[in-house]
Protein backbone atom coordinates (compact mmCIF):
# COMPACT_ATOMS: atom_id res chain seq x y z
CA UNK A 1 0.00 0.00 0.00
CA UNK A 2 1.38 3.43 -0.99
CA UNK A 3 2.05 5.91 1.76
CA UNK A 4 0.93 9.52 1.32
CA UNK A 5 3.68 12.10 0.89
CA UNK A 6 4.63 13.96 4.07
CA UNK A 7 3.08 17.39 4.46
CA UNK A 8 5.00 20.42 3.19
CA UNK A 9 6.77 18.68 0.30
CA UNK A 10 6.01 19.02 -3.40
CA UNK A 11 3.48 21.24 -5.15
CA UNK A 12 0.03 21.63 -3.68
CA UNK A 13 -2.70 20.13 -5.81
CA UNK A 14 -6.31 21.18 -5.69
CA UNK A 15 -8.64 18.81 -7.52
CA UNK A 16 -5.81 17.60 -9.77
CA UNK A 17 -4.58 21.08 -10.77
CA UNK A 18 -1.26 22.50 -9.54
CA UNK A 19 -1.65 25.42 -7.15
CA UNK A 20 1.70 27.05 -8.19
CA UNK A 21 2.32 28.35 -4.69
CA UNK A 22 5.48 27.50 -2.85
CA UNK A 23 5.30 24.21 -1.06
CA UNK A 24 7.43 25.55 1.76
CA UNK A 25 8.06 29.05 2.93
CA UNK A 26 11.24 30.52 1.52
CA UNK A 27 11.72 27.56 -0.81
CA UNK A 28 12.09 27.58 -4.59
CA UNK A 29 9.22 29.05 -6.53
CA UNK A 30 7.76 27.26 -9.56
CA UNK A 31 8.30 28.94 -12.92
CA UNK A 32 5.46 30.92 -14.35
CA UNK A 33 4.52 29.46 -17.72
CA UNK A 34 4.98 31.89 -20.60
CA UNK A 35 2.07 32.17 -22.93
CA UNK A 36 2.41 31.39 -26.62
CA UNK A 37 1.51 34.94 -27.49
CA UNK A 38 4.46 36.29 -25.54
CA UNK A 39 6.84 33.85 -27.24
CA UNK A 40 5.46 34.66 -30.71
CA UNK A 41 5.92 38.39 -30.18
CA UNK A 42 9.50 37.77 -29.14
CA UNK A 43 10.19 35.88 -32.37
CA UNK A 44 8.68 38.48 -34.69
CA UNK A 45 10.42 41.32 -32.87
CA UNK A 46 13.77 40.10 -34.27
CA UNK A 47 12.62 40.37 -37.90
CA UNK A 48 15.15 42.48 -39.80
CA UNK A 49 13.18 43.56 -42.85
CA UNK A 50 9.70 44.80 -43.36
CA UNK A 51 7.21 42.69 -45.31
CA UNK A 52 6.56 43.43 -48.98
CA UNK A 53 3.59 45.65 -49.78
CA UNK A 54 0.57 43.72 -51.05
CA UNK A 55 0.98 44.50 -54.80
CA UNK A 56 4.61 43.27 -54.74
CA UNK A 57 3.98 40.22 -52.56
CA UNK A 58 4.30 36.89 -54.36
CA UNK A 59 1.20 34.91 -53.59
CA UNK A 60 1.00 32.44 -56.52
CA UNK A 61 2.75 29.08 -56.44
CA UNK A 62 3.93 27.27 -59.59
CA UNK A 63 5.01 23.66 -59.40
CA UNK A 64 8.07 22.56 -61.39
CA UNK A 65 9.27 19.00 -61.97
CA UNK A 66 13.03 18.44 -62.24
CA UNK A 67 15.33 15.47 -62.35
CA UNK A 68 18.18 15.24 -59.82
CA UNK A 69 20.78 16.74 -62.17
CA UNK A 70 18.61 19.71 -63.14
CA UNK A 71 17.76 20.39 -59.51
CA UNK A 72 21.41 20.34 -58.48
CA UNK A 73 22.35 22.70 -61.33
CA UNK A 74 19.67 25.14 -60.18
CA UNK A 75 20.71 24.86 -56.52
CA UNK A 76 24.31 25.61 -57.50
CA UNK A 77 23.24 28.59 -59.62
CA UNK A 78 21.03 29.92 -56.81
CA UNK A 79 23.93 29.58 -54.35
CA UNK A 80 26.22 31.46 -56.76
CA UNK A 81 23.60 34.22 -56.98
CA UNK A 82 23.33 34.16 -53.16
CA UNK A 83 19.58 33.60 -53.22
CA UNK A 84 17.10 30.85 -52.46
CA UNK A 85 16.08 28.37 -55.13
CA UNK A 86 12.48 29.67 -55.44
CA UNK A 87 13.69 33.27 -55.69
CA UNK A 88 16.29 32.27 -58.28
CA UNK A 89 13.69 30.42 -60.37
CA UNK A 90 11.31 33.39 -60.23
CA UNK A 91 14.01 35.91 -61.20
CA UNK A 92 15.41 33.72 -63.99
CA UNK A 93 11.95 33.09 -65.43
CA UNK A 94 11.09 36.79 -65.26
CA UNK A 95 14.37 37.66 -66.99
CA UNK A 96 13.53 35.19 -69.76
CA UNK A 97 9.99 36.61 -69.98
CA UNK A 98 11.38 40.10 -70.58
CA UNK A 99 13.04 38.83 -73.77
CA UNK A 100 10.72 36.08 -74.99
CA UNK A 101 12.24 35.79 -78.48
CA UNK A 102 15.73 34.82 -77.29
CA UNK A 103 14.30 32.55 -74.57
CA UNK A 104 12.06 30.80 -77.07
CA UNK A 105 15.00 30.52 -79.47
CA UNK A 106 17.25 28.81 -76.96
CA UNK A 107 14.48 26.47 -75.80
CA UNK A 108 13.49 25.67 -79.40
CA UNK A 109 17.16 25.18 -80.33
CA UNK A 110 17.57 22.49 -77.71
CA UNK A 111 14.32 20.82 -78.76
CA UNK A 112 15.45 20.82 -82.39
CA UNK A 113 18.76 19.24 -81.42
CA UNK A 114 17.05 16.50 -79.45
CA UNK A 115 14.62 15.90 -82.32
CA UNK A 116 17.57 15.63 -84.72
CA UNK A 117 19.31 13.09 -82.48
CA UNK A 118 16.19 10.91 -82.45
CA UNK A 119 15.62 11.30 -86.19
CA UNK A 120 19.25 10.45 -86.96
CA UNK A 121 19.06 7.42 -84.68
CA UNK A 122 15.90 6.20 -86.44
CA UNK A 123 17.57 6.71 -89.81
CA UNK A 124 20.58 4.72 -88.65
CA UNK A 125 18.24 1.92 -87.56
CA UNK A 126 16.60 1.79 -91.02
CA UNK A 127 19.95 1.76 -92.82
CA UNK A 128 21.25 -0.87 -90.39
CA UNK A 129 18.23 -3.00 -91.24
CA UNK A 130 19.16 -2.76 -94.96
CA UNK A 131 22.72 -3.76 -94.13
CA UNK A 132 21.48 -6.77 -92.15
CA UNK A 133 19.36 -7.90 -95.11
CA UNK A 134 22.37 -7.67 -97.45
CA UNK A 135 24.54 -9.58 -94.96
CA UNK A 136 21.93 -12.32 -94.65
CA UNK A 137 21.77 -12.59 -98.46
CA UNK A 138 25.56 -12.86 -98.76
CA UNK A 139 25.71 -15.48 -95.99
CA UNK A 140 23.03 -17.54 -97.75
CA UNK A 141 25.07 -17.60 -100.96
CA UNK A 142 23.47 -14.75 -102.94
CA UNK A 143 25.76 -12.16 -104.47
CA UNK A 144 24.21 -8.64 -104.42
CA UNK A 145 25.36 -6.11 -106.99
CA UNK A 146 28.46 -4.13 -106.04
CA UNK A 147 26.57 -0.86 -106.60
CA UNK A 148 23.83 -1.99 -104.20
CA UNK A 149 26.39 -2.98 -101.56
CA UNK A 150 28.31 0.29 -101.97
CA UNK A 151 25.08 2.31 -101.68
CA UNK A 152 24.09 0.61 -98.41
CA UNK A 153 27.58 0.97 -96.91
CA UNK A 154 27.64 4.66 -97.93
CA UNK A 155 24.20 5.16 -96.33
CA UNK A 156 25.43 3.53 -93.11
CA UNK A 157 28.47 5.84 -93.05
CA UNK A 158 26.31 8.97 -93.62
CA UNK A 159 23.77 7.91 -90.99
CA UNK A 160 26.54 7.28 -88.47
CA UNK A 161 28.04 10.71 -89.17
CA UNK A 162 24.59 12.30 -88.77
CA UNK A 163 24.09 10.69 -85.34
CA UNK A 164 27.60 11.73 -84.28
CA UNK A 165 27.13 15.34 -85.43
CA UNK A 166 23.75 15.67 -83.68
CA UNK A 167 25.17 14.20 -80.47
CA UNK A 168 28.18 16.54 -80.57
CA UNK A 169 25.93 19.60 -81.04
CA UNK A 170 23.72 18.52 -78.17
CA UNK A 171 26.69 18.00 -75.87
CA UNK A 172 28.19 21.39 -76.85
CA UNK A 173 24.95 23.19 -76.01
CA UNK A 174 25.00 21.91 -72.41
Amino acid sequence: MAKPAPEGTGAVQHRGVLDHEAATEGGSQPEKPTSRRVRRVAKTASRKRSPKPDPDKRSYVCSVRLNATEKQQLIDAAAAARTSLPAFLARAALAAARDPESAAGSIAGERELISEVFAARRHLGHVGNNLNQLTRAVNSGDRPADAQLDAVLDAVRRATERVQAATDKLLESR
